[in-house]
């Protein structure tokens, strides 16, 4: 399986050791995993111009590096969402991301998604999952797993056994 995994975060501490012990559970089980690393891309909200379904044909009409990520966001056959939560939700740049893909709509291939969460505090993600169960629903996609860290947990060895676990068992 092709997985495409977004990762939100502008910092190199927690999510990036979730997204870490994601990708050696996948590629263990022999999936392909590409990462993408959103948080440190520069990808403007969208303008609501509906240039992309006029006279775009699904391409938007701003320049950044939502160009990087679109083809894989295309073609992969899972989606896996990383963020920290950043005051209830997920980072601006990764809810940047995730509106701009309105240029094509729905993932092409995509069959499951994931959503990996980091916070530094207890009960703060709903609304992230909320948003993420809503957008996979629409979307007709499988929400195949939601996985939480806060606190200690962010880099603890059983959290990071549990997420590659997860990974292997896709």
């Amino acid at each position: 399986m092709k997985i495409a995994v977004f990762n939100g975060s502008p910092r190199k501490v927690n999510t990036f050791a979730l997204v870490e012990a994601f990708c050696e559970g996948a590629k263990e089980a022999g999936h392909e995993v590409d990462v993408y690393h959103v948080g440190q891309m520069k990808i403007a909200g969208c303008l609501g111009c509906e240039y992309c379904h006029t006279k775009g044909n699904g391409v938007c009409i701003q320049k950044d590096d939502l160009e990087k990520i679109l083809p894989a966001y295309k073609e992969a056959d899972m989606i896996v969402f990383a963020s920290p939560i950043y005051y209830f939700t997920m980072t601006a740049q990764m809810e940047a991301a995730i509106q701009r893909v309105y240029c094509i709509g729905k993932p092409l291939k995509a069959k499951k998604a994931a959503l990996l969460l980091s916070s530094g505090s207890e009960g703060v993600y709903d609304a992230a999952i909320a948003q993420f169960k809503a957008y996979m629903g629409y979307a007709g996609i499988e929400a195949a797993g939601v996985i939480t860290a806060n606190g200690d947990e962010n880099q603890s060895e059983a959290k990071l056994k549990e997420i590659r676990e997860f990974a292997k068992a896709l």
